[in-house]
């Protein structure tokens, strides 16, 4: 080896390219996403939710009974959800290996947590107040909107 140090892996270049494009990988977009929607569920948790969310429901199953909307118990609230970040976070590596199925799921996922940070921030400027998940939802926006754009553009690419 003459003194020279055996480089294990790729090269310098290798490790600079995969540097600068981080942000394109549909798999930490992805892990983001849930990372995100876990911070997200914290959020609705700590600031009662389900104290807005109940009454709601109940409300909009008066004037539309043929809605079937369910109202929860905090416990089975935070359970299905944890179980729910869960699961996507075990979805991972099918993200990773770029799974057709799993892209259809990425963009399905996404688009739904766009339309949640969206109503949470619109519910706090229409009721003039903070709504439980407000905080927490320009940051679920973001990642969503990550995630949906390399699921997207960006699946194809390595």
């Amino acid at each position: 080896m003459n003194g020279a140090i055996a480089k294990v892996g790729g090269t310098d270049r290798d490790e600079e390219t995969a540097a600068r494009s981080w942000h394109r990988s549909p798999t930490i977009a992805w892990v983001s996403l849930c990372l995100a929607v876990a911070l997200h569920v914290a959020d609705e948790a700590f600031h009662d939710f389900l104290a807005v969310y109940n009454p709601s429901v109940i409300r909009i199953r008066e004037r539309l009974p043929f809605l079937p909307l369910p109202t929860f118990t905090f416990e089975v609230w935070i359970a299905g959800l944890a179980t729910a970040v869960v699961v996507a976070l075990g979805l991972s590596p099918f993200v990773f290996r770029r799974k057709s199925w799993m892209r259809i799921v990425v963009m399905i996922v996404s688009a739904l947590m766009i339309l949640n940070a969206l109503a949470h921030l619109a519910g706090s400027v229409r009721t003039g107040s903070v709504m439980p998940g407000a905080l927490s939802s320009p940051i679920l926006l973001t990642a969503a909107i990550w995630s949906l754009s390399r699921a997207w553009t960006g699946w194809n690419s390595q």
